[in-house]
């Protein structure tokens, strides 16, 4: 059942209970997570003592009976319970913007840009990088605006709370910090970002190792993490590719090619790597965040191709030819014929504007 609070009282009463050192009520649990200060540790990751963890061998037969449990959606159709995923983008294209909306959508069993959770799970975010202040303007934002309230734990590391710095995921301390925070209602980790919660070289495919055994983990222990990560200057995932070998999904957020930074955030969705996904599922999303007159926030969202039509109407109308166009959104000219003839046959463009009169 939501709260049948206005939206902006609730954010307003968020604020004010995290000021005053109150939490709001958790599901079914009202105890405190503690938040650990990690201490100071060397700059290179810490190797696992592998010969102290027992492995567990099983027989085919007993593998095909057994009962594991079934894989459901924490946010359908791309982020699977017991999951790895990750999310990439250069810098300022709205990583922190998706991962929060991600986030929240979890832990009150809502929406995000169309994705659906099924019911509230419990997320710790784990922030690197945000100010304190605006990571708390932004979840206000996103609190004031939603339909449901966070019904279960939603609870946040930052690092203007952590005097002695944040855990490190790629040391054993660092992680034992985590552990330490989790509880069974825990079922998202999100991990914002790489490069700010570890420490080691991002092109050493070895030095990513301790981090997705930690990772593995997690998953092992019925737990989803989504990894926030920063793209190269090509536009792919920063450092080494091995990060991707166990990821369930990828997605990359960027810029569309006409974007104009008046527009605030905005940004298309590309699926890299989707296990098990298939079809409109997996469609390239545009996303708007809009403002409405009372300061409430709503994402717009079109598939690319949509987008990519309407871009190319536009500039036909203004008089450009089909190759200019091509040159313009950096797109293949046929796909701009293509929309061209979609455009004459629905009536948006003449055959002039589109430039697809047949030559005499």
């Amino acid at each position: 059942m939501g709260s049948e609070k206005n939206p902006l009282d609730l954010a307003a009463e968020y604020i004010a209970n995290a000021r005053a050192g109150r939490r709001p009520p958790r599901h079914g649990d009202d105890h405190v997570v503690r938040m650990p200060t990690a201490g100071r540790e060397a700059p290179q990751p810490e190797q696992e003592d592998e010969r102290q963890r027992p492995v567990k061998l099983i027989g085919l037969s007993d593998f095909l009976a057994q009962k594991f449990p079934p894989r459901d959606n924490l946010l359908a159709p791309w982020l699977p319970s017991q999951g790895l995923c990750m999310v990439f983008a250069q810098r300022g294209i709205g990583k922190t913007h998706f991962a929060l909306g991600v986030a929240y959508a979890v832990a009150s069993g809502g929406a995000f840009l169309g994705w659906e959770a099924p019911e509230p799970k419990g997320v710790l975010y784990l922030d690197g990088e945000m100010p304190a202040g605006a990571m708390q303007e932004r979840l206000a934002a996103i609190v004031a605006s939603a339909e449901h309230e966070a019904a279960a734990p939603f609870d946040i590391l930052t690092p203007d709370l952590q005097p002695e710095g944040m855990p490190r995921l790629d040391s054993a301390q660092g992680q034992d910090a985590i552990e330490s925070i989790l509880t069974p209602e825990h079922k998202l980790i999100v991990v914002d970002n790489i490069s700010t919660l570890t420490a080691t070289r991002e092109n050493e495919a070895d030095g990513w190792s301790t981090t997705q055994a930690w990772a593995l983990r997690q998953r092992s222990a019925g737990r989803s993490v989504l990894f926030i990560h920063h793209a190269g200057k090509g536009g792919a995932q920063r450092g080494t590719s091995r990060r991707e070998d166990v990821l369930d999904t990828s997605i990359r957020l960027s810029r569309p090619q006409d974007y104009d930074p008046r527009q605030g955030a905005c940004f298309e969705i590309h699926f890299e790597k989707a296990r098990g996904i298939l079809g409109e599922d997996v469609a390239s999303l545009e996303a708007t965040l809009a403002a409405g007159p009372d300061g409430s926030q709503t994402w717009v969202t079109r598939t690319v191709e949509e987008s990519t039509f309407d871009r190319v109407v536009d500039l036909l109308r203004e008089g450009l030819s089909q190759k200019e166009v091509a040159l313009e959104l950096e797109i293949n000219k046929s796909n701009v014929n293509r929309h061209a003839k979609r455009a004459v046959a629905g009536g948006y463009l003449t055959d002039e504007q589109a430039g697809t009169r047949s030559k005499k």
